[in-house]
């Protein structure tokens, strides 16, 4: 028997063996007692595999313990197939079984069964994986037949199996792997056994097609997660728990900012005053950074011809995300799923020299793009959306600059919002692309150029790109820590080609110019949703929709609260009163509520003294102060865009 040599990583250790010895037998030769017991897998180059594999060539083995980047996604599949044999105990053979994958936050399983799953079934399910991980039970991975693979789901009536089976192409091993009598068509890798399990916890039920279709039958998704201990567990949980209190559907109900009708329809926002004015703010303060980096300001229409669409090239690729065409003398038109095609008719209108590029455009363009009604969630899943677009026409030797001076403006618009934490990705080709491999080579070169230039780091996402071309995206994170994609930054050959736009150079001939789409909030609909959570509904000064309420504590100052605010409006501070014959205590909590940031107190001493009195949203109370002491406190905050607060003595 040939004899191969093994290398366990970052030890020196290495060591021959007899061709088809398996990894645990590898382990426990070359690692120490406590590492071999804690191994779950190892790692092969990139391969992740089971411990119960077979080394058959010469390799350097990588040890996947609980510490290991992978560690997570290998006890959330693993947990996945240990809830799926508990449903199956708990419920009986009736129950189908479709798919259980690792997710970003933990893991899920789908099921086919005659009745509905309830809450109080997640404790049964709960229990018997608790039982299952006790035991110890062993993943037992064979390698069988299509037929007889087949066989064996067709006589456990597992039809989701069957066609899943036949997803996998002739040639690739068909494998399946053992959980006491669980049985499943999985291509693994996972733990030894069960007893890794140190932290499960199922979480909730929901509904799911059969691969995401509307047209196939409705499943039943049981979600779980899994963490390496009960600590980890716990503080994922508590993450959870904190993300219900910041939900925004519930603080946009409760403060009211928004509101979804289902007479107007699903995914289209109503805008509540006060959070109108919230996105007043926030235009605003969008418009006056524009204009300070020399954009100039667009409005364009909401529908245009249908050739208009077939020319940008989005019936050809994005025809499943626009509605239906409209009838309007004779002549199809379209609602606008992107605002970049009315920019470049705006370019059109006259003709262009060199002389007056870099020419920057800006638009706050509500646009409309179908999504299923399964997937709408709220202000960040919607149809009908306003992007803070942009659309910059440049010449080659513009190009990297522009992209630099995006990059700036973005993260100082995101920093200014309160997000200061990101992840920057650089999409590249994707298979279904337009324009040449030169264009696309040379955009893509310039996306990472600027990059480099202002010191950002980042990964590249593979075949990511949009069909028109390489793109930068910025996600940023929030305070609990989860990711949001708000910026972007497209190169784009394709759509001057296609709309046959260009400009008269120095030399007198016609030139073609460079497009950059741009965005830095994205939709203002889904970033006001992320405002909401990351603040809690507690928004800085700057963006409250109140950031002052006046309240007095008897009849007696009616008057001079009325004054005070007039005197606050009047200093440009967005005030409300609240006189009602209501107890003080009553007052401050409603105000609390709606996280007013300033409550301003006015008794009888406040009144001759001519001052107010202050407390913070928090509890704290400020010392007493004249009015303008207090206008200029609260102007400070807005002017700084922070909630700033005097020291007190």
């Amino acid at each position: 028997m040939s004899e191969i040599l093994v290398n366990l990583a970052g030890s020196g250790k290495s060591c021959n063996f007899a061709a088809g010895t398996t990894y645990a037998g590898i382990v426990s030769e070359l690692a120490s007692k406590k590492q071999a017991k804690l191994a779950m897998a190892v790692k092969v180059g990139d391969d992740l595999l089971d411990l119960s594999a077979v080394a058959e060539n010469d390799a350097e083995i990588e040890l996947i313990t609980a510490r290991s980047p992978e560690a997570l996604g290998l006890l959330r599949h693993s947990a996945a197939h240990v809830m799926a044999h508990a449903v199956i105990d708990v419920f009986g053979s009736g129950v189908r079984v479709a798919i259980g994958p690792a997710v970003a936050d933990g893991f899920y399983y789908d099921f086919e069964y005659e009745k509905s799953f309830t809450p109080e079934d997640l404790g049964r399910i709960e229990a018997r994986m608790g039982e299952i991980i006790a035991s110890g039970t062993v993943f037992t991975r064979e390698v069988v037949s299509r037929e007889e693979a087949r066989e064996m789901f067709a006589g456990l009536g597992q039809t989701y199996k069957l066609e899943l089976l036949d997803d996998i192409a002739e040639g690739e091993a068909v494998s399946i792997y053992r959980l006491g009598g669980f049985v499943d068509l999985c291509r693994g890798p996972h733990l030894p056994h069960t007893g890794f399990l140190k932290a499960v916890k199922l979480l909730k039920l929901a509904g799911a097609y059969w691969r995401g279709d509307e047209k196939r039958q409705m499943l039943q998704r049981i979600y779980g997660t899994a963490f390496a201990n009960a600590k980890e567990l716990k503080a994922h949980l508590d993450r959870i728990e904190e993300a219900k209190r910041r939900d925004h559907r519930r603080l946009g109900r409760e403060l009211e900012l928004f509101t979804i009708d289902d007479q107007v329809g699903p995914g289209l926002i109503l805008w509540q005053p006060r959070g109108a004015l919230v996105r007043r703010v926030i235009e605003d303060f969008w418009r006056d950074e524009h204009y300070r980096c020399d954009y100039e300001l667009l409005f364009t229409p909401h529908i245009a011809r249908r050739d208009m669409w077939k020319t940008s090239g989005h019936l050809d690729f994005y025809a499943e995300n626009m509605y239906a065409p409209m009838d309007i003398d004779g002549v199809g038109f379209q609602l606008k799923p992107m605002n970049c095609p009315f920019h470049i008719a705006v370019y059109n209108s006259r003709k262009r020299s060199y002389r007056e590029f870099p020419i920057r455009w800006c638009e706050l363009g509500t646009v409309y793009r179908y999504e299923k009604t399964g997937a709408l969630h709220g202000l960040m899943r919607v149809r009908g959306f306003t992007q803070d677009d942009a659309h910059i026409f440049c010449r080659p030797d513009h190009l990297a600059d522009e992209i630099y001076n995006i990059l700036d403006l973005t993260l100082h618009v995101l920093k200014t919002f309160g997000f200061d934490s990101y992840e920057v990705y650089l999409s590249t080709r994707p298979e279904k692309y337009v324009g040449s491999d030169e264009n696309w080579q040379a955009s893509t070169e310039a996306l990472q150029d600027a990059l480099d230039r202002k010191g950002l780091a980042y990964e590249l996402d593979p075949g990511e790109g949009v069909f028109y071309g390489p793109k930068i995206d910025i996600k940023i994170k929030d305070v609990l820590g989860r990711s949001w994609q708000c910026s972007t930054i497209q190169v784009d050959f394709n759509l001057p080609e296609r709309f046959d736009i260009s400009y008269t150079g120095a030399d007198g001939v016609e030139h073609q110019p460079i497009m950059i789409h741009r965005a830095l909030m994205g939709s203002l609909e889904r970033f006001f949703g992320i405002l909401i959570e990351h603040y809690g509904g507690a928004f800085p000064v700057w963006l409250a929709p109140a950031q002052a309420v006046v309240m007095n504590i008897t009849d007696s100052q009616i008057d001079y609260a009325g004054e005070v605010y007039k005197s606050l409006r009047a200093a440009g501070i967005r005030v409300e009163k609240d006189l009602r014959n209501e107890k003080l205590n009553y007052k401050i909590r409603e105000a609390q509520l709606k996280k007013i940031p300033y409550m301003v107190v006015l008794g009888d001493r406040e009144k001759y003294e001519g001052k107010v009195a202050v407390r913070l949203r928090s509890g704290k109370n400020l010392d007493p102060m004249g009015v303008e002491a207090f206008a200029a406190i609260v102007k400070r905050d807005i002017e700084t865009r922070t909630d700033f607060h005097p020291v007190q003595g």
